[in-house]
């Protein structure tokens, strides 16, 4: 049987960011720690976190990607990367680098955003709640 290439797509909110095709393998960083995709593993979902995503093809060999936070999905020979940002075109430093002062900056500055949507959103109920009794 011949070992059949993988297909990566990485998919951001608003765009398709990069289609690569003729992978011979891939490791991207969940929760719990780096795992590698070869062609023959079985199909499979992964949580993704910020970090460092690498591939390789036959073509350009070893390839970095910095991610956001996002999900990876294997079915088949494709492998669907949604995340909601990457950069790519930069030494592995300058990525980990981005990864570190960028998307962790930006999950601190979303919590405290949503902390304070909660407190308006609590805030505005009660005094809808307030309103009715009147």
């Amino acid at each position: 049987m011949e070992n059949e290439l993988m297909t990566i797509k990485i998919l951001l909110p608003f765009r398709i960011f990069a289609k690569i095709i003729n992978v011979k393998r891939v490791v991207a960083e969940t929760g719990e720690g780096s795992f590698g995709i070869l062609p023959q593993r079985l199909d499979c979902v992964a949580a993704l976190v910020p970090g460092i995503f690498t591939y390789e093809t036959e073509a350009e060999g070893v390839q970095y990607l910095a991610i956001d936070e996002g999900i990876l999905v294997k079915a088949g020979p494709e492998v669907l990367v949604s995340v909601r940002n990457a950069i790519g075109g930069a030494d592995l430093g300058k990525l980990r680098e981005s990864v570190e002062k960028d998307f962790v900056e930006l999950d601190e500055n979303e919590r405290k955003v949503r902390s304070v949507m909660a407190k308006l959103e609590s805030g505005f109920i009660y005094n809808l709640e307030k309103f009715s009794k009147e």
